[in-house]
């Protein structure tokens, strides 16, 4: 069974997009809308309900602070405060039903290696790509659109400092 821990955007960034409207880093205006779509919530990494929940749309870089050369993109989160997923060695369960890529990265922020697991065998690509030395952290991606849905992380293989660069912490 694999050691990890699955991030989502840092509370910080995403109480600040929630305050401000606006995205934090880039102060571009942020979107709330009726849920159209699953997302999900980069927050509590659940699923919207579609024509219930409201999201708020804003701008991310999952690599700040660990690269200058910044890669933003969109992500949408609850518009009203939701409890940030924090369960250890434990995969999302909104999440294992989507059109996902795991993506390890190495020093630099260089692409190791990329899956695309089937639901069933999520934490058996984890374990896979973490099997891999060079790879120090990875970022799970929706396979259709592209976008950052949440970090992943070993259990002990980042440094504290690392780590806070990793998932956007200051």
């Amino acid at each position: 069974m694999p050691s990890f821990h699955v991030r989502p955007i840092p509370t910080e960034i995403v109480s600040e997009a929630r305050q401000t409207r606006r995205s934090p880093g880039y102060g571009h205006p942020a979107h709330v809308e009726l849920a159209t779509g699953y997302g999900p919530c980069r927050a509590c990494l659940r699923t919207f309900v579609v024509e219930k929940e409201s999201r708020l749309l804003f701008t991310y870089n999952p690599f700040n602070g660990v690269d200058p050369y910044p890669s933003p993109g969109p992500v949408f989160v609850h518009e009203e405060e939701c409890a940030p997923f924090a369960e250890n060695s434990v995969f999302p369960k909104d999440l294992r039903a989507l059109p996902l890529v795991l993506e390890g990265y190495g020093r630099d922020r260089w692409i190791i290696a990329r899956e695309r697991p089937l639901p069933e065998q999520i934490e058996a690509a984890i374990e896979r790509l973490f099997g891999n030395r060079a790879v120090e952290y990875m970022h799970v991606r929706n396979f259709e659109a592209g976008c950052f849905i949440a970090a992943v992380e070993r259990d002990s293989s980042l440094s504290s400092t690392k780590r806070c660069a990793i998932l956007g912490n200051k």
